[in-house]
């Protein structure tokens, strides 16, 4: 690990409107053998997104592994709030080189301390037994209204900063499914649908979608638990922050074709949220699993880990 302080690079951060901007974000600058560089894009928020880090250290460790091995699995723990202005150091330990699997360990480091560890795994391709759940009946991506035409109605009942949110441009094309409780019905379950993909093509290569794939996988999550709460994540009143995250690739993929997140939360309690979901091609193929735990308390009843 380095000690040494990291400079700020306001210069070299790229906007977060445009998928060229999201590809920029993913082109990690090689620093030595193993270590690699990452910067954070210029948001609103004042910390860095999860989602970012998630698929920044997967592309650290696919660069350490040959093409024929994708990554089918993930498991990362936040540990420290990343802060935007600062690089992420990204530093891979090739774990294990197997005949059939490769392990990597990667460590995400700002200020010489780590904000993020993550373990993943690398599987050769092969055939073998194939089944996948059944996506859930849902209205094609064509038949719902995109997130900056839905939070600009002037009946729904969200937030400014929520509006001022999905009103600016960004990479990702989000179109949600289930939207009663933007409009005051919150007599629903912790349980939402909806549509995304990329807003322009992407290169070829399956890291890179899967880097994609798990920088999506991450929004939301959190925001699934707190729907039969009558909350939503733009609360100022919540304090909100992932704490560990996994993910499950099952089957090739294009995060530049529409792909469908089903989310759910089973359970809630004790400050933590559990939320869990699944993406599906358009034509039903479940390609990736995902889960997570959040951290979910109400501000004034909030105290300060260190």
């Amino acid at each position: 690990m380095t000690n040494e302080t990291q400079p700020s690079l306001p210069a070299l951060r790229p906007s977060a409107d445009t998928v060229d901007s999201l590809l920029r974000v993913l082109d990690l600058e090689p620093l030595a053998d193993n270590r690699y560089r990452g910067v954070s894009p210029h948001t609103a928020w004042g910390r860095v997104y999860g989602g970012q880090v998630l698929a920044q250290a997967m592309i650290a460790a696919s660069r350490t592994v040959g093409e024929d091995r994708p990554a089918h699995s993930l498991h990362g723990y936040f540990l420290l709030g990343g802060d935007p202005m600062l690089p992420i150091d990204y530093e891979v330990d090739r774990v294990r080189d197997g005949g059939s699997f490769a392990t990597r360990r990667v460590t995400a480091i700002q200020r010489g301390a780590p904000i993020f560890e993550m373990i993943s795994s690398f599987h050769k391709l092969e055939d073998g037994f194939c089944h996948g759940s059944n996506m859930p009946q849902t209205p094609p991506p064509e038949e719902v209204a995109t997130a900056a035409a839905l939070f600009a109605r002037p009946d729904a009942k969200v937030p400014d900063a929520m509006r001022a949110y999905y009103g600016r441009a960004r990479p990702i094309d989000l179109r949600f499914v289930d939207t009663a409780r933007y409009f005051g019905d919150w007599d629903q379950p912790p349980y939402q649908r909806f549509w995304l993909k990329t807003k322009g093509a992407l290169p070829d290569g399956q890291a890179l979608h899967s880097a994609i794939l798990a920088y999506a996988s991450d929004f939301a999550m959190i925001d699934t638990a707190l729907i039969p709460h009558g909350k939503i994540m733009f609360d100022p009143k919540m304090q909100l922050a992932s704490l560990d995250h996994a993910l499950w690739v099952h089957a090739p993929f294009r995060a530049d074709d529409w792909l469908l997140y089903v989310l759910e939360s089973p359970a809630a309690g004790r400050g933590r949220a559990f939320a869990r979901g699944a993406f599906y091609t358009r034509d039903g193929v479940l390609v990736a699993s995902v889960a997570q735990e959040g951290l979910v308390r109400e501000r004034s009843t909030a105290f300060v880990i260190k």
